[in-house]
């Protein structure tokens, strides 16, 4: 069983920065694709980046360019950054780690979650 512990979210302007981390134990880390999605108020969870167990990326159309993604195997970390903060990019943001598929995108394909933690960009 797979712990997810997300942190780093908070208030923001428009146009700034934040990063989100994510700690995971009681797994095989290097072993999992991970991902981050984020849901808004009364919206459906969205991607938004994954990372697969060999460092491939990939992201969600919204925040191509804006945000990036990386892992550190060693710590058991998945990091998001994220720039050029829009107010659009206001949500809870979560964590997953997914064990089945090598490029997981969709929410279903994800075995783990945690808790998440809120983003919010004021405008």
């Amino acid at each position: 069983q797979v712990q997810l512990v997300e942190s780093g979210g908070g208030l923001v302007q428009t146009g700034g920065s934040l990063r989100l981390s994510c700690a995971a134990s009681g797994g095989a880390f290097s072993t999992y694709g991970m991902g981050w999605f984020r849901q808004a108020p009364g919206k459906e969870r969205e991607f938004v980046a994954a990372i697969t167990r060999r460092g491939g990326t990939f992201f969600g159309n919204s925040v191509k360019g804006r945000f990036t993604v990386s892992r550190d195997n060693a710590m058991n970390t998945v990091t998001l950054q994220m720039n050029t903060l829009k107010p659009e990019d206001t949500a809870i943001y979560y964590c997953a780690a997914a064990s089945r598929f090598l490029f997981p995108t969709r929410a279903n394909e994800y075995d783990y979650w945690g808790q998440g933690t809120q983003v919010t960009v004021s405008s």
